[in-house]
């Protein structure tokens, strides 16, 4: 992190990232995950419901609470220096639950908030069945979220899924509703072409809206496989890759698993392990030294985990 970039706020950094280029979004379901993106060299990090949702066992169907969303993206947030964007799915609820988690996002040191236009009983955005509330009700909760923003850069994200429900010409017109209502960036959820981003950004363009767009390249999904590149050609500021971290993982943790149950050993597994000291420069910990505090984590002292740790 550069010094000018030190001086601004996180959100302020995730609003000049989208104006100036297009960025790839990794997604992290924990901080340590997060850790390695930063490490990578990615300038933001995105906290997927789905990911989240995976990661506690469970389906992304809207299961994951407010306070729980908040607190692992908040997790996320304080161990990286760049920006974090979330996925409160439909917002919690109606607008004053809007509110309250434009609110607890802020506290928890996250850059942005992405809210969708699901019905409550939301779906995966590339699953068919997927059921819409009306333009107004979703307008209404961006108005909500714009007016219960402390911080003017914390930057709101509005999704819109009506292309696979109502076609691309809805998608097209919901989101210069979602403009007008205080959006600060579009995402239209599973596009199936090249041609559907461009006709998008296109309209998009031709209604003088100039707020950046977001492109979903989720894998197994309706969007064909595009690269960055491709999709910056169409005109996209961000392009995440919101579970492609854990889906590679999980399949690592599978494989090592029935080595073991098959050998009784992990011995031919270590080339495809992180060392210990590989973790704990990750985890900027010095087992020698003194705990190494972050220079952006919060001033209040923080409880170290010395005492009781376990094997290693």
């Amino acid at each position: 992190m550069t010094s000018d970039q030190s001086s601004i706020s996180k959100a302020q950094r995730l609003r000049l990232l989208l104006a100036t280029r297009t960025v790839a979004v990794p997604g992290a379901c924990n901080a340590l995950t997060a850790l390695q993106i930063e490490q990578a060299g990615y300038e933001a990090v995105y906290v997927s419901g789905a990911a989240v949702s995976a990661a506690r066992g469970l389906p992304d169907i809207g299961l994951i609470s407010l306070a729980e969303m908040a607190a692992e993206a908040g997790t996320i947030a304080r161990a990286v220096a760049i920006p974090t964007l979330v996925d409160a799915d439909t917002g919690y609820g109606p607008p004053s639950a809007v509110m309250e988690a434009v609110r607890a996002f802020e506290q928890a040191g996250v850059a942005g908030m992405q809210i969708e236009d699901q019905d409550a009983a939301k779906k995966c955005g590339h699953l068919s069945g997927k059921r819409l509330i009306p333009v107004e009700e979703m307008v209404a909760k961006i108005a909500a979220a714009v007016d219960a923003r402390r911080n003017r850069d914390f930057v709101i994200v509005a999704r819109t899924d009506a292309r696979s429900v109502e076609g691309l010409e809805a998608a097209i017109q919901r989101a210069r509703a979602y403009v007008e209502a205080g959006a600060d960036v579009l995402f239209p959820e599973a596009l199936l072409s090249a041609e559907e981003f461009g006709s998008f950004s296109t309209e998009m363009r031709k209604g003088a809206i100039s707020v950046p767009l977001i492109a979903n390249m989720t894998e197994f999904g309706k969007t064909p496989y595009l690269s960055v590149g491709e999709f910056d050609a169409l005109g996209y500021r961000a392009v995440l890759f919101p579970v492609s971290t854990l889906r590679v993982a999980a399949r690592a943790v599978e494989k090592l698993l029935m080595e073991m149950k098959f050998f009784g050993s992990q011995r031919n597994w270590l080339d495809h392990m992180m060392t210990r000291q590989e973790l704990y420069d990750l985890l900027r910990y010095e087992p020698d030294g003194e705990p190494m505090r972050r220079s952006y984590e919060p001033s209040a002292t923080r409880t170290t985990r010395s005492q009781g740790a376990g094997s290693s």
